[in-house]
């Protein structure tokens, strides 16, 4: 790799603090006036996307997450009014609960659970963890992300005894989606048990008029605050639902917005070899053959960006993982997305991406300040811990390149509150303009929606399994007794699923009734 071609590939932005290394994909001669022609139809698409445009044509919603960072930039003064309301709502509600005149029971909130799924909990959790610490936490964060009850209990047990001073923000878009549902119920039955009133410690983050919202003026919760239709979770980190939650923390969301719309503006720029984000999308167009042929590694030689690659995984995947393109053809689109940290990564994974299969490409995150303050030696050559893991970054790219492997570099400064922003809109934008290169629709999720529906129908075969067993209380009955007197046939596995589990929780009333072998043993109701 010589310098000159480094000179040529990296791009640097003095004002953000921001640089991008391309100069290790390897683009074969021509790439980029090849392409010209589709960057500037994506950008078109974006500007469309960005004026108000439906980019969601199965739902028939616009998708407007580039607007919470500059209300001005929404298509109607309706919108922008919404915008600006919410973010005044956020700053009402934290000054309250930091001074103490929005109180627990048991006195101000020391904590905070987040009940949310998906990016309702991803995006709160890798902002939490990059920009907190116990030195500048106003509140401690914890989560109900899943619907395991085991973990439930887990994250329970920390509060124990201090739920009287524990704030719930419950987080669904229509107050439908199961797991915030069940972890609303989980939440609000352990307020009640310890004597508490679930409803004078919560706060709902959803649509207006969804389930939530109904229950929330119901029980008459302390805020409601909005979702709109136009925002997706993967894409909801700055709205209402990861600015509440960050807020609380003690991080500044200002900055947070500058930061990501400072980065809008430098990727709506039309000159292609001055848009961070379409050379990202072009990057990954190249290395993947534009069908996702290899995997997106995400390496931050950074702590506090542990959390990084598990919130692209949800915004890259579950936008580019897609059946079907535009036209109805079916392509299987995607990029499966992994990562850690680095040096981490060094003493896992990094032999295999060295010398074994090669099928993926690697973005690492460079983060040149090492801490606040001055550093100690921790060798006779003076180096630093910090030193160190610069070198082991760079030791790892280079050992990469040996090996034919392509990679970026994303370099930010410091982890602060703007950089998270800046990064957290330059993923966004590169999502949506290699969606448009490869012509899918990265704004809906019919897969999602397919395992919610097939879990519905597991929930209801179920009901029919145990309502029968019951009816035929006290006797036993096999699996093909079960499915042929339910008119559940050929789904023996899935009843045989669903019993075997039951029947380890005391709770639920079923049994087996014998020691044979599981495929072989009947279950009973008692």
């Amino acid at each position: 790799m010589s310098w000159n071609t480094f000179k040529q590939h990296y791009l640097s932005i003095n004002e953000l603090d921001f640089a991008l290394d391309y100069s290790r994909i390897r683009f074969p001669d021509g790439f980029f006036q090849a392409n010209e022609e589709k960057v500037q139809s994506a950008f078109s698409a974006m500007d469309a996307l960005e004026a108000g445009s439906i980019a969601n044509p199965d739902e028939g919603r616009q998708v407007g997450h580039y607007w919470l960072r500059n209300a001005e930039l929404a298509p109607d003064a309706e919108t922008q009014k919404a915008i600006t309301e919410a973010l005044g709502s956020i700053d009402a509600i934290v000054k309250d609960v930091h001074s103490g005149s929005c109180a627990g029971d048991k006195g101000s909130f020391k904590n905070l659970l987040i009940i949310g799924i998906g990016g309702s909990a991803l995006g709160p959790q890798f902002v939490a963890d990059a920009l907190g610490g116990p030195k500048n936490d106003r509140i401690n964060t914890f989560y109900f992300d899943n619907t395991d009850p085991d973990g439930m209990d887990r994250t329970l047990d920390h509060l124990d005894g201090q739920l009287g001073q524990t704030l719930s923000v419950v987080i669904s878009k229509s107050g439908g989606t199961a797991e915030t549902r069940n972890g609303m119920l989980e939440a609000k039955y352990a307020y009640e048990k310890a004597g508490l009133d679930f409803a004078k410690h919560a706060i709902a983050i959803t649509g207006e008029g969804s389930k939530l919202d109904t229950i929330a003026v119901e029980e008459n919760w302390l805020y409601r605050l909005p979702m709109w239709d136009w925002v997706g979770g993967r894409t909801s980190e700055l709205a209402t639902v990861g600015l509440l939650p960050a807020a609380l923390q003690g991080i500044n969301i200002v900055d947070l917005l500058n930061g990501a719309k400072a980065m809008d503006a430098i990727t709506r720029v039309k000159e292609t070899r001055k848009n961070p984000a379409a050379l990202l999308a072009l990057s990954w167009y190249h290395a993947t053959e534009g069908k996702g042929s290899k995997d997106m590694v995400i390496l931050p030689y950074k702590d506090r960006l542990v959390l990084f690659s598990k919130y692209l995984q949800q915004l890259i995947m579950e936008s580019l993982g897609k059946e079907k393109d535009l036209d109805g053809n079916v392509v299987n689109q995607g990029i499966a997305v992994y990562g850690n940290k680095g040096s981490t990564d060094q003493h896992a994974y990094v032999q295999q991406l060295r010398e074994g299969v090669h099928n993926f490409f690697v973005t690492f995150i460079e983060v040149l300040t090492d801490r606040e303050g001055n550093s100690i030696s921790v060798d006779e050559a003076g180096n630093s811990t910090g030193d160190y893991l610069h070198g082991f970054y760079l030791g790892t790219r280079e050992a990469l390149d040996e090996k034919g492997r392509e990679t970026l570099t994303v370099t930010i400064k410091e982890v602060n509150a703007q950089a998270i922003g800046q990064l957290i809109a330059l993923f966004e934008r590169a999502v949506g303009l290699y969606a448009h290169l490869i012509n899918i629709n990265a704004y809906h999720q019919p897969g999602v929606e397919a395992g919610k529906k097939a879990a519905t129908n597991i929930l209801n075969m179920k009901k029919a399994v145990c309502d029968l067993l019951e009816k035929e209380t006290p006797s036993p009955l096999s699996v093909e007794s079960i499915a042929e007197k339910t008119s559940l046939k050929n789904n023996e596995e899935l009843i045989f699923k669903t019993l075997y589990r039951l029947a380890h929780n005391p709770s639920s009333n079923i049994h087996i009734s014998s020691d044979k072998n599981p495929t072989e043993a009947e279950f009973y109701y008692q």
